[in-house]
Formats: C-alpha cells, structure tokens, sequence
C-alpha cells in the first residue's frame, strides 16, 4: 500500500517541481489504515420463498500523505467478499430468488484525490467523499459495504461563522460498482451547501443541488432548500424545507415539496426523538426524490422507501434510546402515509445495539420490522456486525 501511494505522491509531487526533501516528508508524515467489517445480514421478506442470508467481509486501505505546502494525496481501497454460500440477491449474482441485499463481490478503488488547503479554502479534486449536512440529499450510503463516493471538484470555504461548500460531479460511484449497469451515474452536477452559524445556539444552511444525469433522466432534479438548526435547553429543534423541480432530459415536468420538522431532548438516562417528514408529491404523478442521500438513516432500516413513491410520503417517527453500561440502544417507530390520496405505507420498528468491544473493536446488532399496508410487501431484516480498526 505504501509502495504504491509512494509511486503516485512521487510522481506528483515531481510534476509540480518539489524537491526531494519535500516528498520524503510526503511519506514521513503519512498515515495508513487497516479497517475490516464484517456483517451478516439476514433479510425475511413477504413474496419470497426463501429467506436471504449473507455473510461478507469488508477489507479497506486508506492511505494520506504528509501535507507539504497545503498539499495532501489521498488513497483507499475496498474489497468486499461473501464468505460461504451465496443465499441472497446481491443485485449482480444472479440469485432472484432470495430478497436483496445489495453487497455485491467487488474490488474498488474508493478515493484517490488531491487536496490543497490554505487559509480558510480547501480545494479537492479527484474521488472523494461528499457528505453534507445529515446526508438527507447528499451522501456516501456508508452503510452498505461499497461506499458511494464522487468523482469531481470540491470546495470548501470557512471563515468564522459563515462556511461554503461547492461541489462540480461527474460520475457518482455507487454502492453496486465498479462494473455493471448500476455501477455508476453519470452527468453534470453542482452541488452547493452554505451555512450560517447566526449565534451558538442557532444556524441556518441554504443549499442548491442541480443533477443532470446522462442516462438516468427519470433521477435529474433541481432541489433548493433551507434548513434550520437551533439548540434550546432541554431540546434541539430542526426544522427544514425545499422545493424540487425537473431538469435536464427529465420526461416529467413537477414541482414537489419537502418538510421537516425535528426534536431531540434528554429526560433522565433516556434520549427522546420525534418528527414529521414530508416527501411531498405532484398530483400523484411524480415524487420529490432524493437519489443521492444516505438512505438508510431515514425512513426505517428496512429500506422500503430508497424511492419516493409516487404519491409521497409523509413519516412520522418518535425514538428512545439509552446506555446500559457500555451498550447504547435505541428504539424507533414510524407511520408511513401517502402524501396525496389517503393510502397508508405501513410502519416500522427499528432496533440497534451498539458495544464497544475493545477501543478498536465495535459489535452492532441491528433489526427492522416493517409492516405493509398499501406499499410494498412485510419485511424483516436482521445485522450482526463486527468492526476493526487498525
């Protein structure tokens, strides 16, 4: 891994005209990691005579240069592979007659990106992670073991309490690659991100995504939004919206709205949530969607809704969570209901449990029960996850 983060930074450094002494440093005060995941994933769902269970493990390499005059490389790979036999749908294996679970056998070169910082700007170029604000439009679907990462230029400015981040994005890199159809979006993207941080309790974030993709027109859309941080005692609130149009070759003209409304508190050793979430729809005809995001934080584990439905959805949810010693547990429900028409999506129950084995080692356990009504089908998912960092 260091030969061949070596034999980049070199080249490099060597085309900007850097001595000897400089990319020595490059390497001197370099930091490589080792993180191995494991998961078995376990999905039980309504239509299907059997039930999915997969078993992988996730092997990444990340490497980062020393900085030398604002200047920083950065490298990772992961590799995913099934362990035993392959009783699921991994999207790409073949096997239709289990329930999907969307680890695919891949070797993927996660990131490789130039990064140059000075003062209160930060240029980024190459393949890298975008996450903005909670990743409810913009993420890296971490939770799957091929990360979606994006190749492209980043910027970022920060400059006391006011920050903004600009992104132009050529291919997304998503969780099924790197070959295959799904593999990857293609297009023009401009993603634009600017926070304000009006006091220490209160911020408030404009954004502007504009997505043109090249062969996914269904999924081009223009989103702009605000969104609303503040912090009162005993309680955070957040509170935000945007409004979703069409662009580029998209087929269908709309306009769509989003909501949110948010609460999180303390009561004694008990952590409390709750919200509404509106994904709002355009006559029934067409959904605000949100194809780039971290799904998988946001309506239910179960992952029932990666794709608005047509009519929208409307999610009400409340949680607890506490720590028993070392283990954090958190429990959450949600109503799913359409947004036009009266038609009821089902619920849910989520579970997790988290537990630090050792400083680097982590256990998680994690299950969803969603219950359908006029969406979509029952659906159990169980996870079991060991995690090492090294």
């Amino acid at each position: 891994m260091r030969k061949i983060a070596f034999v980049v930074s070199t080249t490099l450094m060597a085309s900007f005209g850097y001595a000897d002494t400089s990319i020595d440093k490059f390497m001197d005060e370099s930091n490589t990691q080792l993180n191995l995941r494991y998961r078995f994933e376990a999905v039980d769902q309504e239509g299907f005579n059997s039930e999915s269970a997969a078993n992988s493990l996730r092997t990444r390499l990340s490497f980062n240069s020393g900085v030398v005059s604002g200047l920083q490389l950065g490298l990772e790979f992961d590799d995913v592979r099934h362990i035993g036999d392959d009783r699921f749908n991994s999207t790409s294996n073949g096997k239709t007659a289990y329930p999907v679970v969307a680890d695919p056998d891949v070797t993927d070169l996660n990131q490789l990106f130039v990064k140059f910082k000075a003062e209160n700007l930060t240029a980024t170029a190459g393949r890298q992670r975008i996450n903005l604000d909670d990743q409810r439009f913009i993420g890296g679907v971490a939770w799957r073991q091929n990360e979606q990462t994006y190749d492209g230029l980043r910027m970022q400015y920060d400059h006391g309490d006011l920050s903004a981040d600009y992104s132009y994005v050529a291919q997304v890199n998503r969780i099924f690659g790197p070959t295959g159809d799904s593999a990857t979006l293609d297009g023009d993207l401009h993603l634009l991100n600017a926070n304000w941080n009006i006091t220490a309790e209160h911020a408030i974030t404009g954004f502007y995504y504009d997505m043109d993709f090249e062969d996914s027109a269904s999924l081009s859309n223009t989103t702009l939004g605000l969104r609303y941080l503040a912090k009162f005692k005993p309680l955070t609130l957040t509170a935000s919206v945007a409004s979703q149009s069409e662009t580029g070759a998209a087929s269908i003209n709309y306009t769509a709205l989003y909501y949110l409304i948010e609460a999180k508190g303390n009561l004694a050793m008990v952590k409390w949530s709750a919200g509404y979430e509106v994904l709002g729809s355009d006559d029934g005809m067409k959904a605000f969607q949100t194809p780039l995001a971290t799904a998988h934080k946001f309506q239910g584990f179960a992952d029932k809704f990666l794709s608005t439905p047509a009519t929208g959805i409307e999610d009400m949810y409340i949680g607890l969570g506490t720590a028993l010693g070392p283990v954090n547990l958190s429990l959450t429900y949600h109503d799913f209901n359409a947004e036009e028409g009266s038609n009821h999506h089902g619920s849910e129950w989520d579970l997790a449990a988290s537990y630090p084995i050792t400083k680097n080692l982590n256990a998680l356990l994690k299950f969803a029960d969603y219950q359908a009504d006029d969406h979509g089908t029952d659906t159990q998912k169980l996870w079991l996850q060991l995690q090492l960092s090294l």
